[in-house]
């Protein structure tokens, strides 16, 4: 039977630590949390986030936006949020109604206020190792293989998933930290073929059950990034937990393994930038 890896309670560990970091600063952060339409699932993780910000002291500024909203206006808030001095991170929940462009809103944010890291600035120094701010799930996931000292040098990572919020920097991330990294999405031939290789295996498709136990090679640490709903109002992940779970030797739970930790390093990233701004 597999170790849980326990994301909810590291997560936990790391806001103490902002925290007590918040507590020395001469003022609070602030994390504007810009939200457009009524979406179910966005404002859910919104209020999450919200309750984090409590919890580590950093003051949360919602900006809540009716799903019609124009694009013209939601950049000129974004504009006056990247000028306010009581503002050091800025976030834009995804995703938003049709007919805006994303990538574009997500670029006009000022890349030292951008605490999720999906600015092209951000998003290039991941490339070189350089990092101004680190992705939020990727360095939840390295978070947590380090708390459990799972070792990253020299094994083979297979990253299930292309996405530029969470596979393309996990790749990179893990390719960083001198594994072996293969990368597969939704072209790829014989899924199976790669999983089965895999010595730390991250999926972060959105499928429910996509990897099987049939998928993991025996022993393999599984990192499961997905979040489904289910039909009984509950989530889970990509992989087959209760089946993988007596093939892996580690594996993350849905909920309560990566989900805690995105949000965690979203607060210490925002407090890093109130370091940098300040």
């Amino acid at each position: 039977m597999a170790i849980l890896l326990d994301g909810k309670a590291l997560a936990k560990k790391i806001r103490i630590k902002v925290k007590s970091k918040v507590s020395k600063m001469p003022s609070p952060p602030g994390l504007a949390v810009v939200i457009v339409g009524d979406d179910p699932a966005s404002r859910f993780y919104v209020d999450n986030k919200k309750k984090d910000c409590v919890k580590c002291g950093i003051v949360s500024h919602e900006f809540a936006l009716p799903e019609n909203v124009c694009e013209d206006k939601l950049m000129t808030l974004i504009h006056e949020l990247n000028h306010r001095h009581d503002i050091h991170g800025i976030l834009v929940q995804t995703p938003l109604p049709h007919g805006l462009n994303t990538q574009k809103i997500i670029q006009a944010i000022s890349s030292n206020k951008d605490v999720d890291a999906f600015h092209m600035l951000n998003a290039g120094r991941v490339l070189y190792g350089e990092y101004g701010f680190v992705p939020c799930t990727p360095e939840g996931v390295i978070t947590m293989l380090d708390h459990y000292n799972i070792d990253i040098k020299g094994k083979h990572a297979v990253v299930v998933g292309a996405s530029n919020i969470v596979g393309k920097p996990m790749a990179m991330m893990l390719l960083h930290h001198h594994a072996t990294v293969t990368v597969c999405h939704i072209h790829t031939v014989d899924l199976a073929s790669f999983t089965r290789m895999a010595d730390i295996l991250v999926c972060a498709v959105g499928k429910i059950n996509l990897i099987t136990a049939d998928m993991v090679k025996p022993g393999a640490v599984v990192i499961d990034v997905g979040i489904n709903p289910k039909s009984d109002g509950t989530i889970c992940g990509d992989v087959d937990f209760e089946a993988v779970s007596q093939v892996a030797s580690y594996i993350s739970p849905v909920p309560g393994g990566v989900g805690p930790m995105t949000r965690a390093i979203l607060m210490q990233n925002t407090a890093n930038a109130a370091d940098m701004l300040n």
